[in-house]
Order: structure tokens, then C-alpha cells, then sequence
């Protein structure tokens, strides 16, 4: 009888530790590398969710610009939602901007931090060099998450020692606006991991759609092809009145309201960083 109990509270100790180690993470506390559009947008939201938010980038001047447009984004987020209470706009703003710190050294930061979200240049070799290198100073259990919208996940978590805890984690532009995020998984995304990344995506009032580790992610890979067969349309001049069709009606409606067209791949975005490390 006393063997019998004793193999019952082994057995019922290591189904506490499983479960335990299963259990989610609770996001709170979140690092942002890179204050360009993205970034800063990613930024903005998380802390007016209730998040602590360090915002990253290179220099104290983007960091300024980056605190400077947050600040006015939510300024216009505040008087639309607070029309008819200003002050308690006010207390929005300058709570939402209290939460968020910035930080040119990204090292030094994350090691009491949750998830790290990089919003940075979309070149391979400069987000694996980040994450190598953040790698070393992250916490055991932060999650580490890439905001590319065309990059392999899989490609950049190889360059860390947690593949299990990185995923991929696609916002849109305008992030304040944009509902959508894409979760992506990797054949190494844990369960515990991607569940985490959908509870977070929810907490900022997103609609988190899951993916797999496939070209283009899902809105990319559907964009693509219309894109295509608009250029297709142009060269041989079967819509004379392009311009106006596509960005007055086809476009906004593909891509909710982003105005694009078909020298749209000429423009220059800024993104904060450039192809210098953090």
C-alpha cells in the first residue's frame, strides 16, 4: 500500500511539473528593437494595453522622433476616443507614454523582459546578428518574435539557442489601426510559445490569425498575385484609367485601406534602423 502511494505522488508530482512547464507565458513586460513606423506603432500599442514597453533603436535622436510620433498618434487616438472627456484623454496620453523607456543598447534590456518583437530592417543577416546576439542576455523564458513580413522564421531562429520560443509575429501598417497580426509557427514554435503570442496578440485588441512558416505568410502571399495581375493589366493597357480604379477602389479594399500603387515599389519606408547592428 505505501508503494502504491508513493508511485502516486511521484506520478501526480511530475504531472504538476509537465503542467507547470506547459503553462503559458503572461506577457507583460516587452522589448521593442527598432523605433522606425513599425516599431514605434508596435510600441504605441502595447503600452496603451497595460504592457511595460523599452523601445530600441540606434541613436537618442530616433528614439525622440519615434517618442514624438507616438505621442501624437495617440494625441489623435485620445481625442477621438475621448471626445467628450478631454482630461480623461490627457491622462490616456501621458499614462500610455509613461510606460513606454527607450534604450540604444539593446543587450541590456532584455534580460528581465517577456518578448522581444524586432521591427528592423527586413535583411536576413542583420536580424540573425541581432537575435545571436540578444540570445545571450534574454531571460530563459522570453520569447523572442520577428516582425518581417517575407523572411523565413525559421532561417533567423536557427541563429539562437530557442527555437522553441521564436515565432513569428506580423503587424500592419498602421499598427495602431490595423486589426490583423499573423502568428507564425515554425516546425520548433512550441505550443507553449505560440498560445503565448495569440494571449498577447488578443491583449492589444488584435485579431491574431495562426500560419505556417510558408513564403509570404498569408496577406503577402495573397497581395502578390494581385499585384501581379495589375501590372499585367497596365502593360497592356486594358485599364487606361488604372490610377484611379486601384487606389480609389481595388487596392484599399485588398490591403484595408493602405493606398498603393504600381510604383509603390519605388517608395522609400522608413524603418529606424539601417543595416548597422543595434
Amino acid at each position: 500500500m505505501a508503494f502504491v502511494t508513493r508511485q502516486f505522488v511521484r506520478a501526480m508530482s511530475s504531472s504538476s511539473a509537465a503542467s507547470a512547464a506547459a503553462k503559458k507565458i503572461m506577457v507583460k513586460h516587452v522589448t521593442v528593437i527598432g523605433g522606425g513606423l513599425m516599431g514605434a506603432g508596435i510600441a504605441q500599442v502595447a503600452a496603451a494595453t497595460g504592457h511595460t514597453v523599452v523601445l530600441v533603436d540606434q541613436t537618442e535622436d530616433i528614439l525622440a522622433k519615434s517618442r514624438k510620433g507616438i505621442e501624437e498618434s495617440l494625441r489623435r487616438v485620445a481625442k477621438k476616443k475621448f471626445a467628450e472627456n478631454p482630461k480623461a484623454g490627457d491622462e490616456f496620453v501621458d499614462k500610455t507614454l509613461s510606460s513606454i523607456s527607450t534604450s540604444t543598447d539593446a543587450a541590456s534590456v532584455v534580460h528581465s523582459t517577456d518578448l522581444v518583437v524586432e521591427a528592423i530592417v527586413e535583411n536576413l543577416k542583420v536580424k540573425t546578428e541581432l537575435f545571436t546576439r540578444l540570445d545571450k542576455f534574454a531571460a530563459e523564458h522570453t520569447i523572442f518574435a520577428s516582425n518581417t513580413s517575407s523572411l523565413q522564421i525559421t532561417s533567423i531562429a536557427n541563429a539562437t539557442t530557442r527555437q522553441d520560443r521564436f515565432a513569428g509575429l506580423h503587424f500592419f501598417n498602421p499598427v495602431p489601426l490595423m486589426k490583423l497580426v499573423e502568428v507564425i509557427k515554425t516546425p520548433m514554435t512550441s505550443q507553449k510559445t505560440f498560445e503565448s503570442l495569440i494571449d498577447f496578440s488578443r491583449s492589444l485588441g488584435k485579431h491574431p490569425v495562426s500560419c505556417k512558416d510558408t513564403p509570404g505568410f498569408i496577406v503577402n502571399r495573397l497581395l502578390v498575385p494581385y499585384l501581379l495581375e495589375a501590372v499585367r493589366l497596365y502593360e497592356r493597357d486594358l485599364v487606361p484609367d488604372y490610377r484611379r480604379l486601384y487606389t480609389s477602389c481595388l487596392l484599399p479594399h485588398c490591403i484595408s485601406g493602405r493606398v498603393a500603387t504600381l510604383s509603390a515599389s519605388e517608395a522609400q519606408v522608413p524603418t529606424g534602423l539601417d543595416d548597422k547592428r543595434v
